[in-house]
């Protein structure tokens, strides 16, 4: 067992759209990512994705609408749900989905990282 203090881990790292996994149980990972500007438009088939706004407002499009979140608000995304992030400032996030999730679901992209670093 180990204090996490994700102040300190976010200071680990500057990078946009590559998140950081801080913790793993059960099967998932807690991650943290820094964010800002359009990611691109993926789903996950088979994996929830929860989404937890640490700092600023986080846009999540979807097909037929968008979703707003601001600091200390979640979102959890079912399984198959096509969605866009944006944030038009910088944004940091905690993540918590399953260990085996690809990062931009089957699309291929700039952006895609297929490994997550640890912090």
């Amino acid at each position: 067992m180990e204090v996490v203090n994700i102040n300190q881990k976010f200071s680990l790292f500057n990078e946009h759209w590559s998140p950081k996994i801080i913790g793993q149980l059960n099967g998932q990972d807690v991650k943290l990512a820094k964010v800002k500007g359009e990611f691109v438009w993926h789903d996950h088939k088979n994996e929830d994705e929860l989404f937890y706004i640490i700092k600023g407002t986080l846009k999540i499009e979807f097909r037929d609408k968008i979703v707003t979140l601001n600091e200390g608000e979640m979102l959890i995304i079912p399984k198959g749900v096509e969605h866009k992030p944006i944030a038009d400032e910088e944004v940091w996030v905690l993540l918590f989905e399953p260990s085996n999730i690809k990062h931009t679901g089957e699309v291929k992209h700039e952006l895609t990282k297929e490994r997550y670093g640890k912090i």
